[in-house]
């Protein structure tokens, strides 16, 4: 797993360096609609859909205080080219991280915890590390891929959106760039 958060940084560099276009892949159209909107839903509900037409996950953890979420919330989660890639190819869902209503997933009931001052769901995507705003990617078995903690402009977060969604983590494992 510490490989996965080390390595994230250092792919997205790459990306960056290369010149990777942020709105790739996204026709001219689609991209530049105006008021789109990201289809969040609860994780429940992604349980449910998942089991039909699995995707991958996205999850948006923040808190009703967090500044920089709410900046996320108005230009990031706004923009044409990030709207059209998440509710083509994932699941969205936005998670209160001091949210009070229980959430079961798997059988398994997840609360608020006052010792935590945050869910359970949101300490165990997060694992422990309580940032917010944190972005989690999880695959379509809903096994985590990282979470990406702090304010993503849209640029970024969408080259980070591309990355998970059209599989470019899965080419080569660090073993692979690494070996001689």
């Amino acid at each position: 797993m510490l490989q996965k958060i080390v390595l994230l940084p250092v792919l997205v560099l790459m990306l960056l360096a290369s010149g990777y276009t942020w709105n790739k892949g996204i026709p001219a159209e689609t991209a530049s609609q105006k008021g789109a909107k990201i289809n969040w839903i609860s994780i429940e509900e992604v349980a449910e859909k998942n089991k039909k037409q699995p995707r991958k996950i996205v999850i948006d953890v923040y808190t009703d205080w967090c500044g920089w979420c709410k900046k996320m919330d108005k230009s990031t989660f706004t923009d044409p080219a990030v709207v059209a890639y998440i509710n083509k190819n994932y699941y969205a869902v936005k998670l209160d991280a001091e949210g009070k209503n229980p959430i079961t997933l798997n059988g398994h009931t997840y609360t608020y915890k006052d010792q935590y001052r945050a869910h359970e769901l949101a300490v165990a995507l997060l694992q422990g590390q309580m940032s917010y705003p944190t972005t989690v990617y999880l695959d379509e078995k809903f096994n985590m891929l990282t979470p990406v903690p702090g304010y993503l402009d849209a640029p970024t977060f969408h080259q980070i959106l591309t990355y998970f969604g059209d599989n470019h983590h899965k080419s080569k494992t660090w073993e692979e760039y690494t070996k001689k």
